[in-house]
């Protein structure tokens, strides 16, 4: 059993930068693709990013290439979005998953991430 814990999140203005932590506990993530998805409001929930087991491979929605990166730290059993100029249309409640034992590649999709955490609000205003 896996326990992913986001934090981070927090109000700030467009341009600004912030960084989303999420923190496994339970089981290590290092066998693990990991994924960041947002769910704004009065919308369904999105991909964002995703990162191999190894970190050796990465992948971002569109609207986010550029700004944001994900990086992964196995040792301390974490994943992180750097999010950079910050806007409006980013704020959202931001979800950290799991997708355990998968050595292929990365995952875009929610289906097939085994666990998820209970999200982290992202509010950037104009």
């Amino acid at each position: 059993q896996m326990r992913l814990v986001e934090s981070g999140g927090g109000l700030v203005q467009a341009g600004d930068s912030l960084r989303l932590t999420c923190t496994a506990s339970g089981r290590s993530i290092n066998t693990s693709i990991m994924g960041w998805f947002r769910q704004a409001p009065g919308k369904e929930r999105e991909f964002v990013a995703t990162i191999s087991w190894n970190g050796g491979l990465t992948d971002y929605t569109d609207s986010v290439k550029g700004r944001f990166t994900i990086i992964r730290n196995n040792a301390e059993n974490t994943v992180q979005l750097q999010m950079g100029v910050l806007k409006p249309e980013d704020t959202a409640v931001y979800y950290c998953a799991a997708d355990i034992d998968t050595f292929l590649g990365t995952r875009t999709t929610e289906s097939g991430y085994d666990y998820w955490g209970q999200g982290t609000q992202v509010t950037v205003s104009s």
